[in-house]
């Protein structure tokens, strides 16, 4: 089996900065692209970055020069670094894998993790 464990969340004033991960463990033969998305209470969840395996990334337009995706395939982990933060941020933040296993590729989510802004 496959799982998607997220850390990182949690409160922080308007202006500052957190650091989400995202470690993927199991039967994995190899991870396409991982992708940030958040749920804002009474919202549509919306897709906030993605990443490829070689590293191209695609931003929401919302997020562009405040949140950076990276990741570290040897660890098969993804990362969001969130800056200058604003209450509008906050919602609950998924990570998303398209994990390669048996030669089939499957789609994986996290259990998400609270992100809250305060003003």
């Amino acid at each position: 089996q496959v799982q998607l464990v997220e850390s990182g969340g949690g409160l922080v004033q308007a202006g500052g900065s957190l650091r989400l991960s995202c470690a993927a463990s199991g039967s994995i033969d190899s991870i396409n692209a991982m992708a940030w998305y958040r749920q804002a209470p009474g919202k549509q969840r919306e897709l906030v970055a993605t990443i490829t395996s070689g590293g191209s990334t695609v931003y929401a337009d919302s997020m562009k020069g405040r949140f950076t995706i990276s990741r570290d395939n040897a660890k098969n982990t993804v990362y969001l670094q969130m800056n200058s933060l604003e209450p509008g941020d906050t919602a609950v933040y998924y990570c998303h894998a398209e994990i390669v296993r048996l030669g089939y590729t499957y789609s994986y989510w996290g259990q998400g993790t609270q992100v809250t802004v305060s003003s």
